[in-house]
């Protein structure tokens, strides 16, 4: 039997990379998806990926920073599927590049508005639907930088700091009304937002913080999502799962 079958699921971010990776799996495994994306024409690529394949999916076009955006997006998976079980916050960017000193102050509010907002958003909209359908699992996509910091980017290590913060606090509170809430700290992956905007001297500088000799690929990660959200992670909750080629270990 397929690991999500009957279930439905939500996925922010699921134009591209991993959060396109996530909702091909889980769509595989039975999932009925509910694509979201600021991005219309990658969420609608994936929507008809996985029509192609059998799957059941719907696009809900949404900019995670906006709470109503956030609300809107599992209203209409309730309004299309009848209920909501999984729920994974994936959606998030890079932001500008600068020392704390000379950050620009609107690079680090967008920063802070869509990585940790949009999570607390989410899990806002997302827990009382979930309640109502009986239960289920949600998974927040933090960072290896949830754990360590790095020069540059204070923004994305507050913001997934923040992450990890917030889903263990939100863990505690719902672990004895059946929804487990789990975070997941990818190293450096092979995404188009990173081979998009690197050169080839930065992406090996970046191959070479990793002790496996290699960056990541979306596919591993929607791997370890699927497990946390089906049963087979049942007794896990509150916890940050990092997935980083060694990179933490150091």
């Amino acid at each position: 039997m397929k690991s999500l079958a009957s279930k439905i699921a939500l996925i922010t971010g699921a134009g591209s990379g991993i959060g396109k990776a996530i909702a091909l799996l889980y769509a595989a495994e039975g999932a009925k998806i509910v694509v979201s994306d600021i991005a219309e024409a990658g969420g609608q690529e994936t929507v008809a990926a996985i029509k192609t394949r059998g799957g059941q999916a719907i696009f809900v076009k949404a900019d995670t920073s906006k709470a109503g955006d956030s609300k809107h997006i599992v209203d209409e998976a309730v309004k299309t599927f009848g209920a909501l079980h999984i729920a994974v916050n994936n959606a998030g960017i890079g932001g500008p590049l600068a020392p704390v000193g000379e950050y620009p102050i609107d690079g680090w509010d967008k920063v802070i508005a869509i990585n940790l907002s949009g999570v607390f958003y989410g899990l806002r909209y997302q827990i009382p639907a979930i309640l109502a359908s009986g239960g289920g699992s949600i998974v927040n996509m933090a960072s290896i930088l949830g754990k360590v910091g790095t020069r540059g980017s204070a923004a994305y290590v507050a913001a997934k700091h923040g992450v990890v913060g917030l889903t263990e606090s939100a863990a505690l509170e719902y672990a004895d009304q059946r929804i487990r809430i789990n975070a997941i700290g990818p190293g450096y992956i092979t995404t188009p937002l990173l081979t998009n905007s690197l050169t080839k001297t930065q992406m090996d500088a970046l191959v070479g913080l990793h002790p496996m000799g290699r960056l990541g690929t979306s596919e591993e990660v929607a791997e370890l999502a699927l497990w946390l959200n089906s049963d087979k992670a049942s007794f896990v909750t509150g916890s940050y799962y990092n997935i980083d080629g060694g990179y933490l270990a150091q």
